[in-house]
């Protein structure tokens, strides 16, 4: 049966071209995205969507006077699409308890560092100020805590001596578009789940953890 993946977005659309992309070639099988949302009209990942014959609505966030207001409507639009998961791309919200508690297990998010590390915003900037070796991506599934839920795959990506935020944001944003569609062909198919809390494998964790990190290491080269 056709699982049914809802798209959330607030930008451009690159993490939805992979998505797309990996629907298309079956590494995420037997899945349509069946909407795509954003709270800002003007987002380019809607016309994205357009072009893929995929409905692209807004809920504008601007309309509403509360996060408890908004994220009511925006509930209210997913579910009339029945989604199996859904993915925050580049989602520029923090979302209230009640939102996520209703779909728990069932959305992933897409962050731009090696969670626990830089959650929040700004990531490049502080991996940079901070002098670390090694920044990254990271695909987790969301709890009501920012950026704080377990994560089911990362990408490393070396930080270079000559590295300004817009190169290092290049290349980890090259990761993304690696590992998103990973975990989500991985839990739509039901090799990993959330559950008490933790990330819950189908396989053995090191069968996982070893084909998560494989992608990582193109960072390397």
């Amino acid at each position: 049966m056709t699982k049914r993946l809802v798209i959330l977005v607030s930008g451009r659309g690159s993490n939805l071209q992979s998505i797309l992309a990996a629907c298309r070639s079956g590494q995420i099988p037997d899945t349509q995205v069946v909407a795509v949302i954003s709270n800002r009209p003007a987002a380019g990942a809607l016309e994205l969507a357009v072009l893929a014959g995929i409905p692209a609505l807004t809920v504008d966030h601007r309309d509403y006077g509360t996060r408890v207001d908004f994220d009511a409507a925006l509930q209210r639009q997913i579910d009339d699409y029945a989604p199996d998961v859904v993915a925050l791309a580049g989602f520029m919200r923090q979302l209230t308890p009640a939102f996520v508690q209703h779909y728990e297990g069932r959305m992933l998010n897409v962050h731009p560092s090696l969670l626990p590390a830089f959650p929040g915003l700004h990531t490049h900037a502080r991996a940079l100020e901070q002098g670390v070796l090694w920044h990254g991506a990271s695909v987790h599934f969301v709890t009501s805590a920012l950026d704080a839920g377990p994560a089911i795959i990362q990408a490393a990506v070396a930080v270079l001596p000559e590295d300004d935020e817009q190169s290092l944001a290049a290349r980890v944003l090259d990761a993304e578009h690696r590992i998103y569609p990973q975990a989500l062909a991985w839990l739509l198919t039901g090799r990993v789940a959330y559950a008490a809390g933790r990330a819950q494998w189908r396989d053995p964790p090191e069968t996982a953890m070893r084909e998560a990190i494989a992608p990582s290491l193109e960072s390397f080269s």
